[in-house]
């Protein structure tokens, strides 16, 4: 399990976190200013050096890459800005996201939650 750090990228930390987690294939779960990578298998683990490289590939793509250092620190990764300015863009109204417990699956819809959690407990 992998933590990162998104403060200075909030702007951005959805669509980083589709782009790493689809890169590495791995479970993304999203916390206030941080998102989390887990392994889809338990018993393997997640390469930081993957990780590190998928997210500078992102700022790389969006522009932002000469602005935001990624620091390592144990399981943690930091995306500071070199700066100390953050992204700011205006960000899409999400709404509410409904986030399984036990998966990671990711819906906007209350209805397909519900309905994805019951598959759990069959």
């Amino acid at each position: 399990m992998i933590t990162i750090d998104c403060r200075d990228v909030e702007a951005v930390k959805n669509e980083l976190v589709v782009y790493v987690s689809d890169q590495l294939a791995a479970v993304p779960s999203l916390k206030l200013h941080e998102f989390i990578l887990s392994p889809i298998n338990e018993s393997e683990t997640i390469d930081q050096n993957k990780v590190i490289t998928s997210i500078k590939e992102f700022l790389d793509s969006i522009g932002e890459s000469q602005n935001f250092a990624v620091i390592s620190r144990g399981n943690a990764i930091s995306i500071t800005s070199v700066s100390g300015k953050p992204i700011e863009r205006a960000q899409k109204p999400t709404g509410q996201m409904f986030s399984c417990a036990h998966c990671g699956h990711v819906t906007p819809y209350e209805v397909v939650h519900n309905m994805h959690m019951r598959i759990h407990y069959l």
